[in-house]
């Protein structure tokens, strides 16, 4: 047996536009940024009840594509291992949905994107991102994809860092809460690392 027999098929990628000038999301910098444009992918299916949405937050390096292989691609997910049929998260009970952050570059709206004001790429322009602004994003997401309520939120590092800030700007919106090797703020040491 091989790691194709473990691991979810032909997953894709799909994308979500929101905030269109003049109705841009205001990021906690007090600049607006938009249209923004989130890459993500889902895998199961999500129940008549909604009940049982389940998302991944992605660490600094991470992206969207957490799980299975894409089309014509021999790459598995970052995180592969833990999601698909049988899995922790059970794509057969759960319906698991990650987003790539904005300013990930990795098809959501980062500083290689188009500056609508200007027609050319952000570059140095990009405005700064914090973790309240991604899960802002998340959030507009998971309100786009019908969903009252997750059932979880999970991620480590950077990705737990976005589950704690999920916990406190939203906690009314997640039934619970999987932060993995994270922190509130950084040391100098880590900032020093990143």
């Amino acid at each position: 047996m091989t790691i194709l027999d473990y691991s979810l098929q032909n997953t894709k990628t799909k994308y979500f536009t929101f905030a269109h000038p003049p109705d841009e999301l205001t990021l906690e910098s007090g600049e607006k940024l938009g249209p923004i444009t989130l890459a993500y992918e889902t895998y199961g299916e999500l129940n008549r009840q909604k009940s049982n949405a389940v998302l991944v937050a992605h660490a600094l390096s991470g992206d969207a594509h957490a799980a299975g292989f894409r089309k014509g691609e021999d790459v598995a997910g970052w995180w592969d291992n833990l999601i698909g049929p049988g899995k922790g998260l059970d794509t057969d009970k759960y319906f698991v949905i990650c987003a790539n952050v904005i300013g990930g570059c990795k098809g959501s709206t980062g500083s290689s994107s188009i500056n609508s004001r200007t027609g050319q790429p952000y570059g140095l322009d990009f405005p700064i991102v914090t973790i309240g602004d991604m899960v802002n994003a998340q959030k507009r997401l998971i309100d786009h994809l019908g969903i009252g309520k997750l059932l979880t939120v999970i991620g480590g590092s950077m990705g737990g860092m976005q589950v704690l800030q999920w916990m406190v700007a939203y906690p009314d919106r997640i039934r619970s809460a999987i932060p993995i090797a994270t922190t509130m703020k950084h040391t100098p040491q880590q900032i020093a690392f990143n």
